[in-house]
């Protein structure tokens, strides 16, 4: 099968197409034939080194296709079986994928929509539902709204019965109005901290200035959510639950994030669809390295 491999950790030149073995199938997993996968931040940083690791590697954590073989402990799940699930190795053909983090898709659900959600989708749901706890009548902020986590915690704030705003650039103003958002804010117009105040909940993917500036909007007792950084509490003016966290996949937020989807209440964002190529594998990388990705970068098998 073919996989984009690392050899050397460093730029996108060391993302590299290969021939290499299909995985072995163990008797409690199940292998996927690959339809779509997703760039995500942490998959640059693997690329980069940052948590160094066993070369060659194969990165990419996000899983959506058709299941080609299962293990013989396996009982949920059969041949032919639509599938989304969290995974590794993901920038491959083929897939080693756990029953416990996978679900099925129904027919009418696109792979490339299923493969924007199982790490950004379950990132959002930890921060929205799981940590923050978010209510009906709750005053939200999400920042970076129209980012590929920032897009999905918008709409399940508002699944939720929020009022919700979020920042954004100004050229994707509207699409915050289209997710939901109740008070799109253009951060390069207008500072969030002298327009808003009183929230109950905060949900911070920059960090920075962005996370302390925060601390001034949240009401007391307030929750304030971050995936960019630790907050210093040094800086809360006031008492404030703050509290920073790395995405744990769990089998009942993605069932969730899936009922959502198939019932449409869920659209992921998709920036832009790259093929299974070298050359634009590569492509999405730099986008990724941005920052300004605008959505979930995809990349198709088929």
């Amino acid at each position: 099968m073919r996989a984009i491999v690392i050899e050397e950790f460093g730029g996108v030149e060391q993302l590299t197409l290969k021939e290499v073995d299909k995985p072995v199938l163990k008797p409690n997993r199940m292998l996927v034939e690959q339809y779509a996968t997703s760039v995500n931040p942490i998959d640059v940083k693997r690329r980069k080194g940052s948590f160094g690791g066993k070369l060659p590697m194969i990165v990419g954590g996000d899983v959506a296709g058709v299941v080609t073989e299962v293990g013989d402990d396996v009982t949920d799940f059969q041949i032919g079986d639509r599938v989304m699930a969290n995974g590794a190795k993901t920038y491959a053909e083929i897939v080693s994928v756990n029953p416990d983090r996978a679900v099925k898709l129904a027919d009418t659900v696109a792979f490339e929509h299923a493969a924007a959600l199982p790490l950004a989708g379950q990132t959002a749901y930890e921060a929205i539902v799981t940590r923050a706890k978010v209510e009906s009548g709750d005053r939200v902020l999400v920042h970076g709204g129209s980012g590929g986590v920032g897009s999905i915690a918008v709409q399940i704030a508002k699944l939720k019965g929020a009022w919700v705003a979020s920042t954004a650039s100004g050229e994707n103003q509207e699409l915050l109005e289209s997710l939901g958002a109740d008070r799109p804010i253009n951060y390069k117009e207008e500072k969030f901290e002298d327009s808003l105040s009183d929230l109950d909940v905060v949900f911070d993917t920059i960090g920075g200035d962005v996370q302390k500036n925060s601390f001034r909007v949240l009401k007391e007792k307030g929750r304030l959510v971050s995936i960019a950084e630790e907050p210093d509490k040094d800086l809360q003016i006031k008492q404030v639950d703050a509290s920073y966290f790395s995405f744990s996949p769990k089998k009942e937020s993605l069932e969730e994030l899936n009922r959502w989807l198939t019932d449409s209440q869920l659209q992921p964002v998709i920036s832009h669809e790259y093929s299974f190529t070298e050359e634009e594998v590569r492509e999405a990388h730099k986008v990724s390295e941005t920052g300004h990705a605008g959505g979930k970068l995809i990349i198709t098998f088929k």
